[in-house]
């Protein structure tokens, strides 16, 4: 289980997170929600070790990965998948899912056939750059890259931002899928709500680094908490 207890999180004077404390386990989807500019990557940036934390304490299974390196925390099955997706635009898709290779030990640097079942689309078109691709198929890339490292606990920034709605569906049946295997914690911030209440056992809501509401949806109000992502 992923434990996020009580962390602060600033840049430079600025205090971005206070007091967050946000929990993930193994075979459930945790989504965080809140509008822009609230603090939801910034929670995954302190998670996944891209941005040091002030205060507080990131377990992992048990394992204080507060101020663990980033290829570190990936070492112990961590898999971040930004947002934006940041492949590389220049490599090809091939290319793009063997970078996952580099937390993996020699004789499992292999892409699992696996992938293609999720992502079939990705098998045609091994050859072709990053960069060509839709900005769908570009996050389908981008998850299956996180994939290939084998994962125990997968963290998605907005997937859904600026997809196409065919290919929305076609992640959130993968993040179903992988979620009812219960071999993985999956960690979720999204803005989409109907995205996040299909798909989510728990929901955290952020609203200026705080954590105003949380539990499982049968604790809490749609109502409300439609109305704190409203602008």
């Amino acid at each position: 289980m992923l434990n996020v207890s009580g962390i602060d999180l600033h840049y430079g004077a600025a205090i971005a997170l206070r007091q967050v404390s946000v929990k993930a386990e193994i075979g459930k989807v945790t989504c965080v929600l809140g509008r822009n500019g609230v603090g939801k990557s910034s929670l995954l940036r302190a998670i996944v070790g891209a941005h040091p934390i002030s205060k507080g304490k990131i377990t992992w299974n048990g394992t204080d990965i507060s101020r663990m390196a980033t290829y570190d925390r990936a070492r112990h099955g961590i898999a971040y998948v930004p947002q934006g997706r940041e492949i590389f635009p220049l490599l090809t898709v091939s290319e793009n899912l063997q970078t996952g290779f580099a937390v993996l030990k020699g004789r499992d640097r292999k892409v699992a056939d696996e992938i293609f079942d999720l992502f079939p689309v990705l098998k045609t078109m091994m050859h072709r750059r990053g960069g060509d691709l839709s900005g769908g198929q570009q996050q389908q890339l981008a998850i299956a890259r996180a994939l290939v490292t084998r994962p125990t606990l997968l963290v998605l920034d907005e997937p859904t931002e600026g997809i196409q709605p065919s290919i929305i569906k076609d992640i959130g049946r993968v993040i179903a899928l992988l979620r009812d295997r219960g071999e993985m914690a999956i960690l979720l911030v999204e803005q989409y709500f109907d995205f996040a209440r299909e798909l989510s056992d728990r929901v955290a809501v952020l609203d200026r680094g705080d954590i105003v509401m949380q539990g499982g949806w049968d604790e809490l109000a749609e109502e409300d908490v439609r109305r704190r992502l409203s602008v």
